[in-house]
């Protein structure tokens, strides 16, 4: 239904250069400030797009973002120890 993505946070050395990732994936976040931008590529398509964009001049670093590994379903184990602290 719908494929597997990858999310990378691109390190850029010239903002304006970087809306260009966009024919690469999914372009989700550019930051002006702090020079970076999230890319989101399709899985299987993963490694040939990080080599491609390795070779442009103003990418300086990539990481992949651990998101979609991080555990975002929560147990129940331990009480719940609000209700000591109410008024």
């Amino acid at each position: 239904m719908f494929p597997q993505r990858t999310g990378y946070i691109i390190w850029v050395s010239d903002v304006k250069a970087a809306r260009n990732l966009e024919k690469y994936g999914s372009l989700h976040y550019i930051s002006r400030k702090m020079h970076y931008a999230v890319l989101y590529v399709n899985a299987d398509r993963a490694e040939d797009t990080v080599k491609n964009l390795k070779r442009l001049n103003y990418v300086k670093k990539i990481e992949r973002s651990y998101r979609n590994e991080i555990k975002t379903e929560y147990s129940s184990e331990f009480e719940e120890k609000t209700r000591f602290y109410g008024m």
